[in-house]
This record gives C-alpha cells, sequence and structure tokens, in this order.
C-alpha cells in the first residue's frame, strides 16, 4: 500500500514560514515587516515571531526605518551579505579552486591547488585540504555549509560522485566524506549544473524561469533550469551533452568511445584539430589569437566545432522549447564567429517557430562561475533561498 501524505508537525510548518520570511526579505534589499506578511499571507504577529529568529541568529538585520505612510515610521529589514559564509569549490581537472563566498555571491577569499597528477583517493584527500585552507581563511565567520562542483556523473541527492573518469573517482560518496571531515551541510553537484545555478541566481536581471546553460572547456556539459528549478533527471544526468555521438568526429575519447562531441567541440579538441594544419597552436590562447589574426585553418576548426555544439544544442531545443541558451567558458574568447556558427546550426536544426523564439547568447558568468553556482546550491538547500526570483 503506498505511503500516504503526513500532515505537517508544528515544527515543519514554523520552519516552511521562516524561509517564506527569509526568501521576501533576501529580494526585496530592505523591507518593512508589515510589508512580508503582505507578501507572504502571513499575519503581523507571526511575521514579528519569525523575524525575531532570524535578527537573533544574525541572517536578518534592521536597517533603519522607512517612510511614514500617517502612523509611526517602520523599520526596515535586510538579509546581511555577511550573516554567513559558504565555502564554494570547482574541482577542474588540472586545478582545484575554491573560494569563501557572502549571501550576495560575493568572493571574499579564494585558493588554488594544483592536481599535479594527483587522483583517486589523493586526489579527494586535495578536496579536504582545500576546504580546510579556507575554513582557516574564514576564521570565526559563521560558516552554512560547503557546495562542491565537480566533474562527472554526480547523484546531488546522497551527494556521490558515480563516475569522475579524469580523477579516477568512481561511486565516491564525497558529501559524506567533506560532511565527516568538517561536520558541516555539503552539496555536491556537477560542474556544468552549478555554473547554471550561478547564471541564474546571480546573473542579471531579468532571470527567466527556463534556461539552459552551455559550459565548453576541457569536456562539454549543460545545465538545465526549468520552472526556477535545477533539472538533474533520473539518474542525475541530464544535460551530459559531451558524450553525445553526432557523427561529426573520429577520436577516441577518454570515456571509451568514439566520435563523442568533446572529441570535436572542446577547447582541447579544436586546439588539437588547428595544430595539425599549424603547428603554432599549442593551447586555448593561441587557438584564440589564430582565430582574431583570420588564420584560415583555425577559422575552419572553430566553424566546425561550433556546427556540432549547434547540433547538439538543437536536440535541447526540440526536446525542451526553451527560449535562453547560454554560453561561456573558455571557447567564448573566441568571439562572434564561433556564435555564429552554433546559432546558424541549431537554428537550423529545429522548427523554424522554435529556432525564432529561441535566443543564444554568451553568459555573463566569469572563471569563478562553478564556485559560485555551488555556493547558491548550499544556500538554497540550506536557507530555502530561490533560485533566480
Amino acid at each position: 500500500m503506498a505511503n500516504l501524505p503526513q500532515k505537517a508537525t508544528h515544527q515543519q510548518t514554523r520552519a516552511f514560514n521562516q524561509q517564506l520570511v527569509l526568501r521576501a526579505i533576501y529580494y526585496h534589499s530592505v523591507i518593512s515587516r508589515a510589508e512580508v506578511a503582505r507578501l507572504t499571507g502571513l499575519t503581523r504577529t507571526s511575521v514579528s515571531e519569525l523575524v525575531a529568529d532570524l535578527l537573533r541568529v544574525g541572517l536578518v538585520e534592521e536597517v533603519g526605518r522607512g517612510p511614514s505612510t500617517g502612523g509611526k515610521a517602520p523599520i526596515l529589514l535586510n538579509v546581511p551579505a555577511r550573516g554567513r559564509h559558504v565555502i564554494g569549490l570547482d574541482l577542474g581537472e588540472s586545478v582545484f579552486n575554491g573560494a569563501v563566498v557572502d549571501l550576495r555571491g560575493n568572493i571574499l577569499h579564494s585558493l588554488s591547488l594544483p592536481l599535479d597528477g594527483r587522483d583517486g583517493p589523493a586526489a579527494a584527500e586535495l578536496v579536504l585540504e582545500m576546504i580546510g585552507g579556507l575554513l582557516a581563511a574564514n576564521g570565526s565567520s559563521p560558516t552554512l555549509g560547503i557546495g562542491i562542483g565537480a566533474p562527472g556523473l554526480i547523484d546531488t541527492r546522497t551527494g556521490t560522485v558515480h563516475s569522475a573518469v579524469n580523477l579516477n573517482w568512481t561511486d565516491l560518496r564525497l558529501g559524506d566524506l567533506v560532511k565527516g571531515r568538517f561536520g558541516l551541510p555539503v552539496v555536491v553537484a556537477n560542474d556544468s549544473h552549478a555554473a547554471a545555478v550561478a547564471e541564474l541566481t546571480f546573473g542579471p536581471s531579468p532571470r527567466p524561469a527556463n534556461l539552459v546553460v552551455v559550459r565548453v572547456g576541457r569536456g562539454i556539459g549543460a545545465g538545465i533550469i526549468l520552472n526556477g528549478r535545477l533539472f538533474q533527471g533520473d539518474g542525475s544526468g541530464a544535460g551530459e551533452i559531451g558524450h553525445m555521438v553526432l557523427g561529426g568526429g573520429q577520436e577516441i575519447c577518454h570515456c571509451g568511445r568514439v566520435g563523442c562531441l568533446e572529441t570535436v567541440a572542446s577547447m582541447p579538441a579544436m586546439v588539437k584539430a588547428a595544430r595539425r594544419s599549424n603547428s603554432s597552436i599549442t593551447d586555448g590562447r593561441a587557438l584564440v589569437a589564430g582565430m582574431h589574426a583570420g588564420d584560415p585553418a583555425v577559422r575552419r576548426v572553430v566553424a566546425h566545432a561550433g556546427e556540432q555544439l549547434g547540433l547538439a544544442i538543437a536536440t535541447m531545443i526540440s526536446a525542451l522549447n526553451i527560449h535562453r541558451v547560454l554560453l561561456i567558458g573558455p571557447p567564448v574568447e573566441l568571439g562572434e564567429e564561433w556564435l555564429e556558427a552554433i546559432r546558424n546550426r541549431a537554428h537550423g536544426s529545429v522548427l523554424p517557430q522554435l529556432a525564432r523564439d529561441t535566443r543564444i547568447e554568451f553568459g555573463a558568468a566569469a572563471d569563478d562561475v562553478v564556485m559560485i553556482g555551488a555556493a547558491a546550491l548550499l544556500m538554497t538547500h540550506e536557507l530555502g533561498l530561490s533560485l533566480g526570483r
């Protein structure tokens, strides 16, 4: 017999209402208790009690008085950016980057540690070393928890990295490992998913309810936001477009298959292809320089890579009918010609009505996007703050 839903306890109801109040204050810079009551539908008495709790733990502060509407001027409330700090990590394939982030996505301290060939347990130990260093830098400031963005197939519900090939991690319960060492709440997510959360949470307004963020670097992945929530799929693998085989390449991928999108459209793949015609193209910077210099060989490689990526994006447009697609990662420095190749192939591969309504653009996110996104996910889990508004 299926389990029937249970009536919420008083404690659960109070926790839910407290999150409602905190969200209302967080997204309205400064606001009065009366306005919070109006926005949430709670009584003024309930709001006053819940605000008192939030004031006591430092998640809300009083910031002066607002204009009077005839009676006593209302006291205004705000969520202080430094009311809590969050540790955000980006576990890249050659360097681990981490930061202490405040509640508004500002980086207060940062740390980078090279992998130097480490993988398996040694790489996991480096994660713990980085977190220890960031917590030390944060000193006595209150830490809300730890958000981790990592490559590979990750079950965010359990904090398990099922597969991260380059780090040689298989079914690593990273969340439990970190929580056991530091005793703080932990969220682990795929790095492209974390990047999408950063774009939605801290990107420019207005923030769309539905969004696809495609991150291109050493690998290729997409983060998908549906109805303001991160969509991870039944097995947490939504957006793993880098291992689609589209018929555009013959190279062996690190996953063991031949012709994956990453072997054609990732930054290393473009560098490798361009180097066959121009031996001076040895890294991403040289590829970008060659592109801006108008090197014909580089332009051909970049155009082909863009077309293949555009085809992969077309599958998501057709399946999801999402109107906003953002591109982030080092290849954005290749400029408009790369973007146009992606757009033309994507728009030319879907129903014309879908193409007409879909915008494919560069995202606003910088190099710290995964760290900030991982921190934002932790904030969402622990404080109930909505992604976007």
